[in-house]
C-alpha cells in the first residue's frame, strides 16, 4: 500500500498566513501540519508516501526532507500547472504501483486508516471513499450509499428536501491502480466531477467507509486553523497527544501560564503576562520573532512571523496578522 498527499494548493483562503508559508506546513501546535497526516499513514503501516506539490514546493521539501526523520519514505512530484485532484493523481502515476491511499492535504483527522484499508480489501473494492457526517450538509457534496456501503450518487450542496443524508466527502480515498486508466493524461480532472461519476456509470465496486466518532476538520480558513489549535489543546483529536507542552524558555516570576497552553523553546515571558489556552513558539499561533508589548491583549487571534504588537494594543477575536505586521501602541483591531 502506498499513499499520495495532494498538497499543491496555494492556501488562498488561509491568507495572509500562506503568503510566505505553504499551507501544508503551516504549524499546528508547533508542528508542520503535514506531519499529522504522515502520523496517520504510518500508524496504518503505510510508509511509502508521495507528496504532490505546486505552490512553493522547495519550502515543503526543505522541512520534510526524505521523511526518514518521521519514520516514512517521502517522494515528491511537482505539477507543471494545476491539474485538479484526479489530474494530480494521474500525474504521479509513474510513482504509483500499488493500491494507494489519497489524502487531501488540508484535512486534520484522527481517522483509523488501518480499518479503512482492511474494509477496502474485504470488499474487493476498486475505490473506497471515506465520509464524515455533518450537521448541515447544504454547503458540501453529499454522498448517498445503500445498506451495504456501495456508493449510489453524489449531490452537490443539496436542499433539505432533496436528501436526508448528511454524509459528505472527507477527502480520503483508497484507490486501485486500475482507476488510473479512467483519468485522461495531462488534463485538469476532478475526483468529484470526473472519476467518481465514471466509476458509478461503469458499475465498478465503489464503496464508502463511514467511521464512528472520528475527528475531521478542514483547516483551510483562519477560523478553522484557530479551531484546530483549540481542539488539539483540549485533546479532542484523540489519536494525537501533545506530550511536551513546555520547552526551555524564560518566564518572569509574576506571570501566569495555564496547563493547556504550549510554550516552545526560546520564548520570553515578561512580568504580568497571562497565557491562557494559547500556543507560543518558533512556529505557532503566535509565530516566530513576534514581540508583544506591555499590557497588550491578544485574544482568539492569529499572529504571523516577525510581527510587532505595541503597548496596550488590543488584538481582538478573529484577527489575522500577516508576517511583519506592525501595530503601534494603543491600536485596537477586530475581524
Amino acid at each position: 500500500m502506498q499513499a499520495l498527499i495532494l498538497a499543491g494548493g496555494k492556501g488562498t483562503r488561509l491568507r495572509p498566513l500562506t503568503v510566505y508559508t505553504p499551507k501544508p506546513v503551516v504549524p499546528i501546535c508547533n508542528r508542520p501540519f503535514l506531519l499529522y497526516q504522515l502520523d496517520t499513514l504510518r500508524r496504518a503501516g503505510v510508509t511509502d508516501i508521495t507528496l504532490s506539490l505546486s505552490y512553493q514546493p522547495e519550502k515543503i521539501e526543505q522541512q520534510l526532507g526524505d521523511g526518514s526523520n518521521f519514520g516514512v519514505k517521502l517522494k515528491y512530484t511537482v505539477e507543471p500547472q494545476p491539474m485538479g485532484t484526479a489530474g494530480a493523481y494521474k500525474f504521479a502515476e509513474d510513482l504509483i504501483r500499488e493500491p494507494t491511499v489519497v489524502f487531501n492535504g488540508d484535512i486534520l483527522t484522527d481517522l483509523d486508516l488501518k480499518t479503512v484499508i482492511r474494509q477496502h480489501k474485504e470488499r474487493q473494492a476498486v475505490a473506497t471513499i471515506v465520509l464524515t457526517p455533518v450537521e448541515d450538509a447544504s454547503m458540501y457534496g453529499v454522498v448517498e450509499t445503500d445498506g451495504d456501503g456501495r456508493v449510489l450518487r453524489f449531490l452537490e450542496k443539496p436542499k433539505p428536501e432533496e436528501t436526508s443524508c448528511r454524509n459528505i466527502n472527507a477527502g480520503t480515498y483508497v484507490l486501485e491502480p486500475s482507476v488510473l486508466d479512467l483519468i485522461p493524461k495531462d488534463e485538469n480532472h476532478s475526483f468529484e466531477y470526473g472519476l467518481f461519476p465514471n466509476l458509478l456509470e461503469k458499475g465498478d465496486a465503489f464503496f464508502a467507509h463511514v467511521p464512528q466518532r472520528t475527528y475531521w476538520l478542514d483547516i483551510g480558513t483562519p477560523a478553522r486553523y484557530l479551531q484546530a489549535h483549540h481542539d488539539m489543546l483540549a485533546n479532542r483529536v484523540r489519536r494525537f497527544h501533545l506530550k511536551d507542552r513546555r520547552g526551555e524558555f524564560d518566564s518572569a516570576t509574576h506571570s501566569e501560564i495555564d496547563e493547556l497552553s504550549i510554550v516552545a523553546d526560546d520564548c520570553t515571558i515578561k512580568p504580568g503576562v497571562e497565557i491562557i489556552n494559547s500556543v507560543l513558539g518558533k512556529n505557532s499561533v503566535l509565530w516566530s520573532h513576534t514581540r508583544v508589548g506591555a499590557s497588550a491583549n491578544v485574544k482568539d487571534a492569529i499572529v504571523g512571523r516577525g510581527c510587532h504588537i505595541g503597548r496596550s494594543t488590543l488584538v481582538g477575536p478573529g484577527t489575522v496578522l500577516g508576517d511583519k505586521t506592525s501595530l503601534t501602541d494603543y491600536t485596537k483591531t477586530c475581524a
